[in-house]
């Protein structure tokens, strides 16, 4: 157990934080090349010239249109790990270009030791080197870690779907991660005991170095706040403030006793309504749902919480990517993490992504803090 006794301390170990994801992640990298053979995608830019838009690289690989922000989003891992290049750069952290026009992605020497030897360019023949990374790779397209994921680019066959289906996971497992964890304990206990570990750990850092952002408020929802280690951390900090964690009911059966007085559990579904408090934090949940779902969690936020002037307000921590472009190492684990949570059909959101769902559901403003590593402070405002 570490205990925090300086500032220092607390900027060493968000570092810490973002070399330990930085490793655990970078498998997703060769996740994402398998894919990009799989898929072809070296192949289908060198057929337009060596330089092509998403939308083109769709139609030459023959995937869906609906799948174009899951490509959006490999290519995004595959720009940063070097094997493709995007123009103009600034593209490679934004959801869009502002002024309309799509991104170009091109071939660079890395890729074009990928493209194929029926490319129609004798020179490409013998460089190739695919066979080679496919043999090489092949375990990760039967494993947990890539998820199916070239599977779940091709599974979508109607060119009139609006948004794609079942992510990965789903189709893997036949219900989604959260499905799945109400059957089955172990799944369950993984889970839960994850988020504990990691709000143990972040707790202490936002409560020494950022513990403004609660003062003043009377009563507090954790929502989908797991066996509670965030509530009870922040209860403990404050002995005033009344904290409610609201989960689900298969987790609040396997929620551990709480000495704190002011800490109490509440089974429930944020998507039905979420109780009423002066503030509602959420911890690392929204990257989990599709932007449509978190507009429906942040309108029951909005409902649960007073006016501005009234002192309501909400309090996110998660990724918001982009929030440190100078840090490359950190860059890079964001947009892996991106990847990686695609896989349960959870997303990770620059800046303009968040403001977009945040206007739609309803909020009038928000303050981003970057200032924990990974991920940032968001508090949004009705």
């Amino acid at each position: 157990m570490v205990v925090l006794s300086s500032e220092g301390d607390s900027k060493e170990l968000l570092q810490a934080h973002v070399e330990l994801l930085n490793q655990t992640y970078s498998f997703m990298k060769s996740v994402a090349l398998a894919v990009a053979l799989d898929l072809r995608i070296a192949d289908a830019i060198h057929c337009c010239g060596g330089a092509a838009t998403l939308s083109q690289i769709l139609g030459e690989i023959g995937v869906s249109p609906c799948k174009l922000a899951g490509l959006r989003r490999l290519m995004r891992v595959l720009t940063v790990s070097g094997t493709f290049t995007i123009q103009p750069s600034s593209a490679e952290t934004t959801s869009s270009e502002s002024d309309g026009r799509e991104p170009v992605y091109k071939l660079t020497t890395v890729s074009r030791l990928l493209v194929g030897s029926n490319s129609g360019d004798e020179s490409s023949v013998t460089a190739s080197l695919s066979p080679m990374l496919n043999h090489v790779l092949s375990p990760f397209r039967d494993s947990a870690l890539s998820m199916g994921l070239t599977a779940w680019f091709w599974h979508d066959e109607d060119e009139q779907a609006p948004r794609p289906g079942p992510c990965p996971f789903t189709l893997m497992h036949g219900g989604t991660l959260w499905e799945v964890s109400g059957r089955d304990n172990a799944v369950n206990a993984s889970v839960n005991n994850a988020m504990a570990a990691d709000s143990h750990f972040l707790m202490q850092v936002v409560l020494k170095e950022f513990g403004d952002i609660f003062h003043g408020i009377n009563s507090l929802v954790d929502v989908a706040g797991g066996l509670g280690g965030a509530a009870v951390a922040i209860a403990a900090a404050f002995p005033c403030l009344k904290c409610t964690v609201l989960e689900l009911p298969h987790v609040v059966a396997k929620a551990p006793s709480i000495s704190i007085g002011n800490v109490q559990f509440v089974a429930g579904d944020m998507f039905e309504s979420i109780p009423l408090a002066n503030a509602v934090f959420l911890k690392w949940i929204f990257h989990d749902w599709s932007d449509d779902e978190c507009i429906k969690i942040l309108k029951n936020c909005k409902q649960a919480i007073p006016s501005r002037d009234a002192g309501g307000k909400v309090i996110i921590i998660d990724i918001v990517i982009g929030s440190n472009s100078s840090d490359t190492k950190l860059l890079e684990t964001q947009i892996i993490c991106d990847l990686d949570i695609m896989k349960i059909g959870g997303v990770e959101r620059d800046e303009q992504e968040w403001k977009k769902i945040f206007l739609e559901a309803g909020f009038k403003d928000y303050n981003i803090m970057s200032v924990l590593g990974l991920r940032s402070i968001i508090e949004l405002y009705p």
